[in-house]
């Protein structure tokens, strides 16, 4: 009876909360050709129906979140991967742990050529069934991995920045599209972007389809770029719920780690939010 009680404070919490913050985040709009939702039509997820779904989240036993780099990497992108864990540790208030890396056997079952690029492609499903998915550690909420090698999901599609299981707690992506015609700070930027939105996949978060979120889908770099490299009003309440974070402080910590990153422009952002919340 007192957990049940405790459960609905919080929720009503983080209900008055949402409200706060939603002057921060545009409503999402019509899509664009090429966009996301203008090939996928899907319906959202709120709040309630995040709590109504038996989310996965973390739990004592299952309490770490575990980075997993396969195959090689050159010294600025694993700094990135780093700087990735780092992002990830606030976003979703755990700790986080650094795995060895691991090299990515390839095998006719498992890699296709992309004929536009010219580069060889790994299939998602592999990397998730036959390689995370028995490495996961007893204490891990998720495991997730980074990879430079390209991914695709099946023949249907030509290529994915990034996928996740909702309910196996393993995820990957890639930077191998990340850094195309950009700086290195929005290299960073967009790698934070789909590591925080796969991890969210991991924890029962599907697409956002409310706002302009982190959560939302995207199908090309262009949109993820219009993405903010944060969670909406809705998703929010979602990451507290499962992380039993305070709101305001989990903002004050990413603005702490965006600072750090030298993205100062975000960490003013997080600290707006953290006060608009308080009051």
């Amino acid at each position: 009876m007192e957990v049940a009680r405790e459960a609905k404070k919080e929720i009503g919490e983080l209900r008055n909360a949402m409200p706060k913050i939603a002057q921060f985040f545009r409503p999402m709009g019509a899509p664009q050709p090429g966009d996301w939702l203008a090939s996928h039509k899907e319906p959202g997820q709120t709040f309630e129906e995040y709590l109504d779904s038996d989310p996965t989240k973390p739990t004592a036993e299952r309490s770490k979140l575990y980075v997993q780099p396969l195959g090689t990497f050159e010294r600025d992108q694993r700094q990135i991967v780093d700087a990735a864990g780092d992002f990830l540790a606030a976003f979703y208030d755990l700790e986080v742990i650094n795995l060895p890396g691991k090299q990515l056997l390839a095998t006719s079952a498992n890699v296709r050529k992309n004929h536009a690029r010219r580069s060889r492609q790994f299939k998602t499903g592999h990397i998730l069934n036959a390689v995370l998915k028995p490495a996961l550690p007893a204490d891990a909420a998720v495991l997730i991995a980074f990879t430079n090698e390209d991914l695709y999901p099946d023949e249907s599609m030509n290529y994915v920045f990034g996928q996740a299981s909702l309910d196996d707690r393993v995820g990957v992506w890639s930077l191998a599209r990340l850094k195309d015609n950009t700086s290195r700070q929005n290299f960073l930027i967009r790698t934070l972007k789909i590591a925080a939105h796969e991890t969210g996949h991991m924890f029962s978060m599907r697409h956002c389809t409310k706002y302009e979120c982190l959560m939302s889908g995207t199908n090309h770099l262009q949109e993820t770029d219009r993405r903010p490299v944060d969670a909406c009003p809705e998703c929010t309440a979602k990451i507290s719920w499962i992380s039993d974070a305070r709101i305001d402080e989990r903002f004050k910590k990413l603005a702490n780690v965006c600072r750090r990153l030298g993205l100062d422009t975000d960490a003013a952002q997080f600290i707006r939010k953290s006060a608009a919340v308080s009051r």
